[in-house]
């Protein structure tokens, strides 16, 4: 903290009221009579980050470490500072000797928890994380470390206070059952698994077997965790949701057992969320599988860290500032120099690049394995196919589907996948086929079930006497079917057959393996037991529609899920796609998820586009965006699109514009020192109150 930082803060406490939104309080005294003997020795200053959104904030402070403060403030504890008249909660990030303000320094005012919350190499990634969004240290330090309990932490104290020094207690090396299996069927597996197990740090991305009998994905992963546990190092696994953090942890428990790892995932609740984060930080235990904010845990001697599915949507954080868990990951392993390993039954064009540099290496089956375990595929848009069924096109159950449907029964549970949740999502006028919309506020009219009443999908106002603005019709007609809608559908098709919906706030983990049809949106289909006996992949031609960069990686990444649910071929297994997408069916048809991958790549790097560059969005009104750009002063290598209005936004009621959006895309090259000068601007725009703020995110793939 320089001398005129301590001056200004001093002369104007009621700046961080007004850009925080914190209430004013009385300023407090002068404390620069804080005497040298009052102050810790040795190393009497803490460098403080503050816990704040405030972006000209985003930097360590120095404050004055009482002598009574000496043993608890220590690197990592959580504190309560003075700033601005305002008391706010920050992390100690390291004690140093002397201060260049030492003659106007505050002291701490009280430290919240001895225990280290905030490791330095989880703060040093927090920095590299920020660095390369453009966001804030502080934000992303609160997405690393949970809330406080103050009763667990005294559980903790306690325990510590009982054994001293004490870490696991368990011996990392104590033999188990291993999945070492797992990787025996892919080309260089058992090669990555020894140089793993003998303390190396090799790299590498997995195409996943499907239907395989004895070992699925779960056991790829918890194959390579225990390699690194048995040589006494950590692992951290992140997967996209509950549903397959439950399956994973099963695994992992089988190859080390219970007491040798915690998982973190939100929805368990803040307390055993808490004891299971202090867990690692206190050394209790070397492996953390979770969620998104598992790729944080604080492991002692970290050494793989790995990721399933890293093509998932649910991996992109949704608080500032917006970083990818396999960013996250890549940027720990560089700073550890650690293992990494991404597996997946798909491939992101962005784990391809990893392989195509060179910085991974690929394991996956010969074509002859994989043959002997993957489904037989069936698209119905082949010349076979469309000249025995001409009618398939068009229709979202063509005959093949439903012959396998019927078929598949006879054997087991049948899966069909669905695009959308709900009934029937949107509507349409009946006459002249444009979207029917609230006339309330513009949003798009549904229903949610047989029966019901037409509703908003914003407002949720109810739309009894709707009538059509472009042609004055009143009666409307299905757009979209939803999965409840296909599962009625279906029940009506067999009706001596169970329909299990999964799909939105009900999502099934399993289901037995007796003959049932399973509707289910991507991602929320469940296992079953044995497998099922056949899949049908409907609305690809939807989802193959959708107007963004991702909607073919994406689409063949749900179809290559869904199918690796399905038994193997030689066991009945059936998998029929109803999409007429040349290059996705093809691949998909041939199973080939590096090769589609590989194409996406080359596609977009002579494109210009993500992955093959890097990519931000500037959004707030108009003018802003313009006098941010100008101050960002950008090396002429970047290209920018827009300001241009977003569609979906329209002018407010009290007047406020509609925002405006830029798109930078820049190379790698220059990618440190783009985003350097983002965060700068932004900071400064912040500080000087030059224009309404602008919202900065990195790598906007989402938008695209």
């Amino acid at each position: 903290m320089t001398r005129e930082d301590v001056e200004a803060a001093a002369e104007a406490p009621r700046q961080l009221s007004l850009l925080s939104g914190f209430p004013p309080r009385p300023p407090r005294p002068d404390t620069k009579g804080v005497g040298a003997a009052l102050l810790a020795d040795p190393d009497p200053v803490a460098r403080v980050l503050l816990d704040t959104h405030v972006p000209h904030l985003d930097r360590a402070f120095d404050y004055a470490v009482p002598a009574e403060l000496a043993d608890t403030a220590v690197p990592g504890a959580r504190v309560k500072v003075g700033f601005a008249g305002q008391e706010l909660t920050g992390y100690v990030l390291e004690r140093v000797a002397d201060s260049e303000v030492m003659a106007r320094i505050q002291p701490l005012r009280r430290v919240l928890s001895p225990l280290p919350v905030l490791t330095p190499e989880v703060a040093l990634l927090a920095e590299d994380i920020a660095a390369r969004a453009a966001g804030t240290t502080a934000d992303v330090v609160r997405l690393a470390v949970p809330p406080r309990v103050a009763r667990v932490e005294k559980e903790v104290d306690q325990r510590l206070a009982e054994a001293p020094g004490h870490s696991t207690g368990l011996s990392p090396h104590v033999p188990g059952p291993s999945h070492d299996a797992a990787l025996a069927d892919y080309a260089g597996g058992p090669e990555f698994l020894a140089e793993l197990g003998a303390g190396g740090a090799p790299r590498a991305v997995v195409e996943v077997l499907p239907a395989h009998p004895a070992h699925d994905w779960t056991d790829v992963l918890a194959a390579a965790i225990g390699a690194a546990w048995r040589a006494g190092r950590g692992a951290v696994a992140v997967v996209a949701d509950q549903k397959a953090l439950a399956r994973l942890e099963r695994s992992v428990v089988d190859e080390i057992g219970a007491e040798h790892l915690v998982r973190l995932h939100a929805e368990d609740g803040p307390t055993p969320r808490y004891r299971a984060f202090l867990a690692a930080a206190t050394g209790q235990v070397r492996v953390v599988l979770g969620t998104r904010s598992a790729a944080y845990a604080p492991v002692d001697d970290l050494g793989l860290v790995a990721c399933f599915d890293d093509g998932d949507e649910n991996l992109v954080e949704q608080r500032a500032p917006y970083q990818h868990v396999r960013d996250v990951l890549l940027l720990r392993a560089g700073r550890k120099g650690c293992a990494a390993l991404f597996a997946g039954h798909a491939v992101s064009p962005e784990a391809q690049r990893l392989v195509v540099s060179g910085w991974a290496r690929r394991l996956a089956p010969a074509r002859e394995v994989l043959r002997v375990h993957m489904p037989r595929i069936v698209s119905t848009a082949d010349s076979f196919h469309a000249a025995r069924d001409p009618l398939a096109s068009r229709a979202r159950l063509p005959e093949t589907a439903y012959r396998a449907a019927r078929e598949g029964l006879e054997r087991g549970p049948v899966l069909v996948q669905v695009a959308r949740a709900g009934y029937a999502p949107h509507l349409a006028c009946e006459r002249c086929r444009e979207p029917a919309r609230c006339t309330s506020c513009d949003g798009p009219l549904g229903v949610v079930s047989r029966r019901g009443v037409p509703r908003c999908g914003w407002c949720g106002r109810s739309a009894h006497s709707w009538t059509c603005a472009a042609c004055g019709s009143r009666r409307m007609r299905l757009v979209t079917v939803g999965a409840l809608r296909t599962a009625e559908e279906l029940g009506r098709a067999f009706p001596q057959v169970p329909v299990v919906a999964s799909s939105g706030e009900a999502v099934r983990a399993e289901v037995p393996g007796s003959p049932a049809l399973v509707v289910a949106t991507p991602g929320a289909e469940p296992v079953a037991e044995g497998g099922y006996a056949a899949a049908l992949l409907l609305d690809g031609n939807q989802m193959l529609m959708r107007p963004a960069l991702r909607a073919a990686e994406q689409t063949l990444r749900r179809w290559f899920n869904a199918a690796a649910l399905v038994r193997r071929a030689r066991d009945g297994g059936v998998v029929v796609v109803t999409a007429e997408h040349e290059s996705a069916v093809g691949a998909f048809v041939r199973w080939d998820p590096a090769g589609h991958a590989e194409r996406e790549l080359v596609e977009r790097q002579a494109l210009g586009l993500p992955p093959a560059v890097r990519s931000a969005a500037l959004t707030g009104p108009a003018a802003a965006v313009a006098a941010f750009l100008a101050d960002l002063e950008l090396p002429p290598a970047v290209r920018v699109i827009g300001p241009t209005p977003l569609e979906d936004h329209v002018a407010g009621p009290d007047g406020e514009p509609a925002p405006h959006r830029a798109l930078l895309f820049f190379g790698y090259g220059v990618a440190g020192e783009v985003t350097r000068r983002l965060r700068a601007t932004r900071a400064q725009a912040s500080a000087l109150r030059k224009h309404p703020p602008v919202h900065v995110r990195c790598d906007v793939t989402d938008l695209l």
